[in-house]
């Protein structure tokens, strides 16, 4: 079945309500927290209050004698009994040298590298005796100098003897010698220096792990808040502890929301899950928010310097770009991947770019450990991209639609200079769409009325492209992935045509258990609330990769369409023997089988009974049941692609920006549930905003220490802080998958916090103010109107 096909079936493009939401809504979840075990302990974490220190000594006698305490455990416990944590990707130098990778122990051993790295575990029967014990857990810290400055890492402490000048890598794409070549001809260039701001991913339920043992049958159970645990699963025992990976079952319940943050494997986790056998108890561990703050993998943290060659028409010739990435102390599960594979090969954006040339310098610090979140090197290329084509266009002279549309590819299949090959789009049809709806027409009009009342009003335009569905695995691996990106999806139907549905992709808030409901039910002609669907258990499902990159429908979905067709395969064929015909005869549609020219049919469900009751069933040819798995690899990433349209209010004088309209036209291919991707993209614009006005991850340069540890200090958004968002779509269907979807779960946040700055430049355009980064809050807002005075 094509996916142009796939789009007509009934169910598919229906807003179906979420079948998961009365459990939620109603408190029936059953979130990591929410579970206890018998004899359950409880673990507390002592942390470094020190970003830099060396570990003297520790002292954990009087911690011990405390009521109730079962354990205690140190990096000296820990020391050569198991690995440290891995990173899944390896990125090898402009020099040919691979990457450095300094270990990363589960407990502190000889130093702690940022203010919260993991320095003792704490067991005890209640967590007050927990915590009173990890108060009296005494730690001898020699404090040393911090390197908080990526600028000035090379020239800092070192953190890691592995690097002695705290660089982890230099990596680079294009032909340098092209670009630098396009660069002399060119008639117009222009230059931006930005900073991608550090965020803290702060989802509605902080990390939680439950790790328990059981000696009768030497079988690890780790209930845990993650994305992926079959991902979890193979990383801990293949990597850290060196246990038989069938002896381990990983289970994520219902998951709290995740935005990347949850996709690592981390030291808690290991920590739980080892100890447990140690002490022969359960142990649970929820992590407060003030540890949130400071353990949870960071996002972005990019400075990048970027330059656009163009002819005298604005046309592009070549683009260079130079990158500083922040890893932060340790190489999280995929950090290395982000600022180079996820965002160096998105930097041709929807534009026909002839040259692009990208080098990124990695670096070691003294702050939390940075990976993906939200969008994982999109919303850092297309930021870096679409702040530079508006300021291209400004400097020509160009509206910012103008610029975009001279620039716009116009034909598929697009190699890009930067490895990947687009299979299809419509970048002019989304922005035509795009400046209907926000009626751009009208936006002079509104200007006139805001200076009318002493405001500043502007527009800024923001046209993305991310990749989803990262494939496939032989060339992932050969970018460096250390794991597959395939999917699985198990079919299981049952002999009254119900059918329950397995999948390796993980929901943590995205719907899954509607959209694949959706879909299975209309390939069967069945009702969606005859299939279930089954996540998150390595116990129960077969191995698969997990959510995160926007990739659950198009691949995790694409395994089920597989498996879907194994299954009508095997029912045509019980269906011609049914019917006494030849099974090439049989055709399936609304869930009947017919005969080609006559009126015979039997339904899907008669077929399933007949699969499990196979009184009259060709067992010579086939064995009874209807149950099938499939495993799909993408033969290349999907590409949502978009533009988005805001405007701004800007007080002088008092530089709080006020977002008045906000429009958003997508291309996800093929459409599912309409109301689920309107949700996701809501969910996404609001992060994107949130980042562009609001939030800031601020570290002390001298001490290390998290100035914005808590809510009292790190700006999130709220209901109060958006307009009524006008959501759009268009439609080409991916051309490589069965079901024609590309993902929509990032591309909110990818494609709103350039269009916001950009309609804050705008606006402030009149005062002299010719660039700004992120975030325009009211008092850095207020201070650039200041500096452009002065």
């Amino acid at each position: 079945m094509g996916a142009s096909d796939f789009s007509k079936l009934p169910h598919i493009g229906e807003g179906v309500r979420r079948k998961e939401d009365y459990r939620f809504l109603t408190g029936a979840g059953q979130y990591t927290d929410d579970i206890t075990q018998a004899a359950q302990t409880y673990a507390v974490f002592v942390r470094s209050p020190h970003a830099h220190a060396a570990i003297k000594g520790i002292d954990t006698s009087r911690a011990k004698a405390m009521p109730g305490v079962v354990a205690v455990f140190t990096g000296a416990d820990i020391d050569g009994k198991m690995g440290g944590l891995p990173c899944g990707w390896l990125i090898t130098s402009t020099d040919g040298t691979p990457m450095k990778e300094p270990p990363h122990p589960i407990l502190a051993i000889g130093k702690a590298r940022y203010v919260g790295d993991q320095v003792a575990m704490v067991i005890a029967d209640t967590l007050e005796q927990a915590k009173n014990a990890a108060e009296a857990v005494e730690v001898d810290y020699d404090v040393l100098p911090a390197v908080i400055d990526m600028r000035e890492a090379s020239q800092g402490p070192a953190l890691h003897d592995a690097a002695p000048d705290n660089h982890c890598y230099k990596w680079a794409i294009g032909d340098k010698g092209q670009v630098d070549a396009a660069f002399a001809q060119a008639a117009h260039v222009t230059k931006i220096d930005l900073t991608n701001n550090r965020l803290v991913p702060n989802a509605m339920e902080p990390r939680a792990a439950i790790g328990s043992y059981n000696r009768a049958t030497e079988e690890y159970t780790l209930y845990v808040a993650n994305q992926n645990p079959h991902v979890e699963r193979l990383l801990m025992t293949a990597f850290v502890l060196g246990l038989p990976e069938h002896k381990v079952r990983v289970i994520a319940p219902d998951v709290g929301g995740g935005f990347g943050s949850k996709i690592f494997l981390y030291a808690e986790d290991v920590a739980l899950t080892w100890a447990a056998k140690q002490t022969n108890r359960s142990i649970k561990w929820t992590c407060e928010r003030s540890e949130s703050f400071l353990t949870d993998a960071h996002g972005r943290d990019h400075i990048s310097h970027a330059e656009m060659a163009m002819d005298k028409d604005g046309k592009f010739l070549a683009m260079r770009v130079h990158t500083d990435a922040n890893m932060g102390a340790y190489l999280s599960t995929f950090a290395s991947a982000v600022p180079t594979i996820l965002y160096a090969t998105l930097l041709a954006g929807q534009y026909t770019c002839p040259q692009i040339y990208v080098e990124v310098d990695a670096w070691f610090t003294n702050t939390a450990p940075v990976d993906a979140y939200r969008g994982a090197g999109r919303p850092e290329a297309t930021y870096l991209l679409e702040r530079l084509v508006s300021r291209c266009g400004w400097d020509l002279g160009l509206s910012q639609a103008e610029i975009r549309k001279r620039n716009f590819i116009n034909s598929w299949p697009y190699q890009t200079p930067v490895a990947l090959q687009y299979d299809v789009g419509d970048y002019l049809g989304a922005l035509t769409k795009a400046e209907d709806m926000a009626d751009v027409a009208g936006f002079e009009q509104r200007k006139a009325a805001s200076a009318a009342k002493g405001l500043l009003r502007g527009i800024g335009y923001s046209s993305y492209i991310e990749a989803c569905g990262i494939a496939p695995s032989n060339i992932a691996g050969a970018l460096g992935a250390r794991a597959g990106l395939f999917e699985c999806g198990e079919v299981r139907v049952h002999p009254t045509g119900s059918v329950t549905v397995f999948t390796g992709s993980h929901s943590h808030g995205q719907g899954h258990e509607t959209t694949f409901a959706q879909v299975v039910a209309a390939r069967l002609g069945i009702a969606v609330d005859a299939v279930d669907v089954v996540h998150g258990d390595t116990g129960r499902v077969p191995f698969g990769m997990g959510t995160y990159g926007s990739r659950s429908i198009s691949v995790g979905g694409a395994a089920i369409m597989k498996a879907l067709d194994k299954i009508e395969t095997k029912a045509k064929k019980i269906a011609a023997h049914l019917m006494e015909a030849s099974d090439a005869d049989v055709e399936f549609a609304n869930g009947e089988f017919t005969v080609k020219g006559t009126d015979k049919k039997v339904t899907f469900g008669q077929v399933a009974l007949t699969a499990y009751v196979p009184h009259n069933y060709p067992l010579d040819k086939l064995e009874p049941g209807l149950n099938e798995t499939a495993f799909y690899d993408p033969t290349n990433f999907t590409f949502p692609a978009g533009t988005y349209i805001c405007e701004v209010e800007v007080d002088p004088a008092t530089g709080k920006t006020r977002v008045d309209k906000f429009t958003a036209v997508d291309d996800f291919g093929t459409i599912i549930n309409p109301m689920i991707v309107e949700g996701q993209v809501h969910g996404g614009i609001v992060q994107g905003i949130g980042q562009a006005l609001l939030e800031n991850c601020v570290y002390d340069k001298e001490s290390g220490q998290l100035l914005t540890g808590s809510f009292m200090d790190y700006a999130m958004p709220r209901a109060d802080d958006f307009p009524e968002f006008k959501i759009g779509t268009i439609c080409t269907p991916c051309t490589h998958n069965p079901l024609g979807t590309k993902g929509c779960g990032e591309a909110g946040a990818i494609g709103s916090p350039p269009a916001v700055i950009n309609a804050v430049l705008d606006a402030l355009k009149p005062l002299g103010v010719t660039e700004f980064d992120m975030p325009a809050s009211p008092g850095r807002v207020w201070e650039a109107i200041q500096s452009a005075k002065a």
